[in-house]
């Protein structure tokens, strides 16, 4: 090798590896918000509401960051196709570790009323807006810095980044509920994993400013103006489609981690300490398969593998209540790290999957606006959604169908996404033509003869679907 390729790949590493630690960090700031809203601010800011009541409230605000999420990818992807994607990033896990840490400062309705609740609506809008702004800017880094033909692989890096998030988000809440007793948990002691960011936002800072900007950035000569507006006239479809196709990927996890931890310890009367011990294994299980299916899309293809994966959320969905309802320990263990394997498959691609959808010079708009639109629609609406039909029902079967009818939705969106794999980034000029024939949009290179993870094996051409 020599020295610009042993450069290149020194590069693509780093850059896989700043991803891979500021996306843990910032989702890590995320997920704790969810496991304490199921968990204690409920009481702690929403008292007198009753259970439900503090409950919906408590995951209303949870709502409110999904709900900003697309702010952020507006703001950040804007900057981030202006400016570069370094910049960006830096400042969005800034923005998220210092809203974070105020959580942990911020008085309970006893101290100051309603004003404490309206005050953590305001933080969490602030962590939406960091984190709609982080997942587009990180996968860009990996994805115009990698080859073409390992993308999917390297991309894995960036998505393993949530898991390791959420493992530490209830690790911690894990080991303050065995170390602490009751009272203690809910007096400060949910307060240590808010404060704990500030460390860990440290961490991340000093590895991010350590990355060179994206090669095809700096090459890219038209800046666009406003980036969303061409966005949204020339690529509205891949954006809703994307958007829809990942939707049942956000629904199926947010459920698992956030409702069902507070079903199962509300509703179903089992020891919260439990549940989250059968989360944090399942996400080993998630871990493995987000690097499966990430290296694997390589070979099959972006779509194919999303297809499988989304077809078995799907099934899953509807067997996930069913095993929870029946109190089994055993069971409860297969509902739980099932649907956590099952989430890994759909994680995996993304990375590599939606930065190939857009042209460089509005990629990080483009593909953060996707990624968190679906996080709109699957993360913040359906633990509402959840909570309402298992009232209204008196169980929480209804919300497997639900999610099941949302796999459907997602697998529908696929066929109307081109197939970009192997494809090099900087002659993407993106899907704006809603084609469902699996073309690159705008291609006329003719067939991409760069082999697949350094073997014989040739990258599917420009045009051709692997998963046809």
């Amino acid at each position: 090798m020599d020295a610009e390729g042993a450069w290149r790949v020194g590069q693509v590493r780093r850059a896989a590896g700043a991803a891979l630690i500021g996306t843990a960090i910032e989702f890590y700031d995320f997920f704790i918000y969810g496991t304490a809203a199921a968990l204690v601010f409920g009481p702690v800011f929403f008292p007198g509401l009753g259970t439900v009541g503090a409950l919906l409230a408590a995951f209303s605000v949870y709502a409110v960051a999904f709900l900003a999420r697309p702010v952020g990818a507006v703001v950040f992807g804007h900057f981030g196709d202006r400016v570069g994607r370094k910049t960006t990033l830096v400042v969005s896990l800034l923005l998220m570790g210092l809203a974070t840490a105020a959580v942990g400062l911020l008085p309970g309705f006893a101290a100051w009323g309603w004003w404490s609740p309206a005050v953590l609506v305001v933080l969490r809008v602030c962590q939406g807006v960091g984190l709609g702004g982080e997942w587009g800017g990180a996968a860009l880094l990996i994805a115009e810095n990698a080859p073409a033909g390992r993308r999917g692989r390297y991309g894995g890096f960036l998505q393993l980044g949530p898991t390791i998030g959420f493992v530490l988000a209830n690790g911690v809440f894990l080991a303050l509920q065995l170390g602490l007793d009751e009272g203690a948990f809910r007096a400060w002691g949910w307060r240590v994993p808010f404060l704990a960011s500030v460390v860990m936002v440290a961490v991340g800072l000093f590895v991010r400013l350590r990355v060179e900007e994206s090669p095809l950035f700096r090459a890219e000569e038209r800046r666009e103006r406003l980036p969303v507006l061409e966005v949204l006239r020339e690529h509205w479809r891949p954006v809703l489609a994307g958007g829809g196709a990942i939707t049942v990927g956000y629904a199926l996890f947010y459920l698992t981690t956030t409702y069902a931890l507070a079903y199962a310890t509300t509703g179903l009367g089992v020891p919260s300490a439990l549940v989250l011990s059968m989360l944090l294994a399942g996400a080993a299980g998630m871990a493995a398969t987000v690097w499966l299916s990430a290296a694997y899309s390589d070979r099959w293809g972006r779509r194919r593998t999303l297809r499988w994966a989304t077809g078995l959320a799907a099934v899953w969905s509807l067997v996930l209540f069913p095993l929870l309802e029946t109190v089994s320990r055993p069971l409860m263990f297969v509902a739980l790290a099932g649907a956590m394997v099952v989430l890994g498959g759909m994680f995996g691609p993304l990375a590599a999957f939606l930065p190939e959808l857009f042209p460089t010079r509005v990629r990080y708009t483009g593909a953060a606006l996707t990624y968190n639109l679906g996080g709109v629609v699957g993360g913040a609406t359906t633990p509402l959604v959840a909570t309402r039909l298992t009232g209204a029902y008196g169980t929480a079967q209804p919300v497997g169908w639900y999610l099941a009818a949302l796999g459907v939705l997602a697998l529908a969106c696929l066929r109307r996404l081109p197939e970009n794999t192997g494809a090099e980034l900087g002659s993407v000029t993106g899907a704006s033509d809603g084609s469902s024939d699996g073309s690159v949009a705008g291609s006329s290179d003719g067939p991409v003869d760069g082999p697949l993870d350094g073997g014989s094996r040739r990258a599917p051409r420009w045009g051709a679907d692997p998963a046809a």
